[in-house]
């Protein structure tokens, strides 16, 4: 039975193979690429770990595909039933909107990083302007600490849509200095 199955499924089995070699040592090399341009940019380890998670989910989605094809669905079908997953998806996440947005933000602040860990910024805001001290850049949100000793938790992805300014002063005692 098993001899009849290798036979009949020989090319399957060794596309599948190779398929899986490639996709390892695609993550393998893309894994690299951002550590060693997290290295050179001097990016915060936790970001990048986050940015590598995300890049090898997006890898095995697509090698999940790429199997799928191997083994003969049809793309059509494949169209089909993603698109179904994802109207069903879509409909529920809706309401998490923001939650992807906010995590797309925090790989686009991981490789455009305009600011750091402990620069002075000044976010746009004509109802709500906001001077802080960066303490923490997560995947959601950027803590701020004001002058004032208050924290401010503050959404990615409204970084994108408010301008700031990188001050050149910094905290000393609560207080602006240049």
């Amino acid at each position: 039975m098993y001899l009849d199955f290798a036979q009949n499924y020989t090319k399957e089995i060794v596309s599948s193979g190779i398929l899986i070699l490639v996709f390892i040592i695609l993550r393998v090399v893309l894994t690299r690429l951002v550590k060693s341009f997290a290295k050179v940019t001097h990016r915060i380890e936790h970001r990048t770990n986050l940015v590598i998670k995300y890049i090898h989910i997006l890898v095995v989605i697509i090698g999940l595909i790429a199997l799928i094809i191997i083994w003969g669905v049809q793309p059509k079908d494949i169209f089909i039933a993603v698109s179904s997953v994802a109207t069903v998806v879509g409909v529920a996440m809706f309401a998490q909107w923001s939650i992807l947005s906010n995590i797309t933000s925090g790989v686009i602040l991981f490789f455009s990083f305009p600011f750091r860990i402990g620069d002075v910024i000044q976010i746009l805001d004509k109802d709500y302007p906001i001077i802080g001290e960066i303490e923490d850049i997560r995947a959601f949100h950027v803590s701020l600490k004001t002058k004032e000793g208050e924290t401010i938790i503050y959404p990615n992805n409204l970084l994108f849509q408010k301008g700031i300014s990188i001050r050149k002063d910094r905290f000393i005692d609560n207080e602006f200095t240049d």
